[in-house]
């Protein structure tokens, strides 16, 4: 059963952001992120049980979410944000 998780990337200064992850084969439009008046940008996405990683793209580049339950590693070895949903 998929619960709601809201993802919040804080880059006000940002032209496009999107949320990437082993949810959505890494596909920069599967999700775009929408900017909030405070500058922030946010997503809510229904994801299953499990552990997740993902990056937000913000103007292209990988950027690792602070608010991150962690950081794991991809299969290129490259440090990605960490998950739990339950």
């Amino acid at each position: 059963m998929a619960k709601p998780v809201n993802f919040i990337c804080q880059a006000p200064g940002a032209q496009n952001v999107c949320l990437i992850g082993d949810f959505n084969d890494w596909d920069p439009a599967a999700y775009p992120m929408r900017q909030q008046v405070d500058g922030a940008w946010l997503i809510q996405i229904p994801l299953n049980h499990g552990h997740h990683h993902y990056q937000f793209l913000v103007d292209g580049k990988p950027t690792l979410d602070p608010r991150a339950q962690g950081i794991a590693r991809n299969e290129q070895n490259e440090k990605v944000s960490l998950l739990a949903v339950s």
